[in-house]
């Protein structure tokens, strides 16, 4: 299989950065507002290698920036959501994450003129605790979800989970599930896909792990925060895992998305899945 002929997902989780670590909604006033300029630049980027994303897009940001959500969906790409207020899915009850996420849609969907349709869970959280969720997403008209990660880590991942695309049975239909991507090292599925893994990892692992899974015959899928391109991004006192895997090589990013978009193909997460339902 030759790679190249691979078309892979490109995804952004739109969130501000302190809207990802951690805290309730009414606990994000009084930070600095920095995700119009982190924006502004990965839109650049994606428009300079003619690249088109799935964004995922907070509710909140719905509300607060509407101008944003409407920029992003002019320029082309698609919108997905991932919530309204960013918390553990895990943590809520199947009544307030019904809530919080029609809320979201409502906001989003008023902004674009059309149906939302894919969705990622804050911190990648339906897990076997959660997995109740799938019911609620189809429920609410969603027919893509990219939140299992097939590994394991202390705040999410389903290690045993399917690594890639296939669809998932609810009470009220089927879903496509577009899983994080991992590479199997050593009977251990490594994730490759994007975030804080994008930017610890040697960029020759990940390339290399993205390369393997293209050269099985799959597509990837990336995620990236704006916050990720912001090495002035501001730091604030978390604790130790999250403080390392948030703010760790901030400044290789762009660089690194420059050989990323130039030796790999990526288009919106739907269209991917498209071309994935047809074999």
């Amino acid at each position: 299989m030759d790679e190249t002929k691979i078309t892979n997902a490109f995804t952004v989780d739109l969130e501000d950065w302190y809207q990802g670590i951690g805290l309730a909604p009414e606990d994000w006033n009084g930070y600095e507002k920095r995700l119009e300029m982190n924006l502004h630049k990965l839109l650049g980027l994606l428009d300079e290698y003619e690249i088109k994303a799935t964004f995922f897009i907070l509710g909140h940001i719905s509300k607060e920036s509407p101008h944003l959500v409407r920029e992003v969906h002019k320029l082309g790409h698609r919108i997905g959501s991932h919530t309204y207020g960013h918390q553990f899915i895990y943590e809520l009850t199947e009544e307030k994450f019904r809530a919080d996420l029609d809320k979201a849609l409502k906001l989003t969907e008023d902004l674009i003129g059309e149906k939302v349709r894919s969705f990622r869970a804050p911190y990648f959280s339906i897990t076997k605790r959660s997995l109740w969720a799938f019911d609620i997403l189809a429920e609410l008209g969603i027919e893509h979800d990219s939140s299992i990660f097939p590994t394991r880590n202390y705040r999410y991942g389903i290690p045993g989970a399917e690594r890639f695309p296939h669809r998932v049975a609810t009470r009220n239909g089927e879903i496509w599930e577009f899983p994080l991507s991992t590479v199997k090292v050593a009977g251990y599925n490594l994730p490759v896909c994007g975030g804080a893994y994008f930017r610890i990892l040697p960029f020759s692992l990940t390339r290399w792990g993205l390369s393997k899974i293209n050269q099985e015959g799959h597509p990837f899928i990336f995620y990236l925060h704006p916050r990720e391109i912001d090495p002035e991004c501001p730091r604030v006192t978390l604790p130790l895992p999250l403080r390392f895997t948030f703010y760790a090589n901030l400044k290789e990013t762009q660089g690194r998305l420059h050989r990323l978009f130039s030796e790999f193909k990526f288009a919106p997460m739907e269209s991917v899945l498209e071309s994935y339902k047809l074999r």
